[in-house]
């Protein structure tokens, strides 16, 4: 019976250890493809794949190198879009500008919404558009939602409301679809995963 019983405890051993090599190789793997995308200066992808790897086995070196570089991509890729995004920017509704509806919608309103991206701050106003008085509302500092160092959000910011909303760039700079993905609270953070709230913006300075 002692026999046995050591036969099946070397058994197991065998078999983790096994996994623990495919793992470790898949990383590798993962890890190269991750590098390959940061020297062709590809940092989204890069940063999608650094964060794999920083979750396969995070203890070992390859998943404390990946992290590091999950941290350095997230502000490069931050940077990026701050440059992009300066400016002023109309609200143009909650759903894209070309529908019919948000045509509609936005033709009937008196007034518009503006948003003034500077630097690290939003300023947001109400512009009449007859006498075409315009009036700040709020600002925000921006703060980018970081709950979770491994994953590769870089684009979302949290307000002084609680609501998280992940910023997309179209590829001319020239809109923004910002996705309302979560909410916190007293009881933390609340992801929404379905009905999400969006809103459009469209660059006019």
């Amino acid at each position: 019976m002692k026999n046995y019983l050591i036969l099946i405890i070397l058994l197991f051993s065998i078999k983790s250890i096994s996994q623990n090599d495919a793992k470790e190789k898949f990383q590798k793997n993962k890890y190269d493809l991750a590098i390959s995308y940061f020297n062709k200066s590809d940092f989204a992808k890069a940063l999608d794949e650094f964060s794999v790897v920083s979750k396969i086995k995070p203890e070992n070196e390859i998943g404390q190198e990946a992290l590091k570089k999950v941290d350095t991509l997230k502000e490069i890729l931050r940077n990026e879009i701050l440059e992009k995004v300066n400016g002023t920017w109309l609200f143009t509704g909650d759903k894209p500008s070309w529908t019919v509806d948000a045509k509609e919608n936005f033709k009937n309103k008196s007034v518009d919404k503006l948003v003034q991206v500077d630097h690290n701050k939003l300023l947001f106003y109400e512009q009449d558009r007859k006498s075409k008085v315009k009036t700040l509302i709020k600002t925000e500092n921006i703060v980018y939602f970081n709950n979770d160092r491994t994953d590769a959000l870089y684009s979302a910011i949290i307000l002084s409301d609680g609501k998280i909303w992940n910023c997309y760039l179209n590829e001319d700079s020239k809109e923004i679809r910002a996705v309302n993905i979560a909410k916190k609270g007293e009881n933390g953070v609340e992801k929404i995963a379905e009905n999400n709230k969006e809103v459009y913006f469209t660059k006019i300075m």
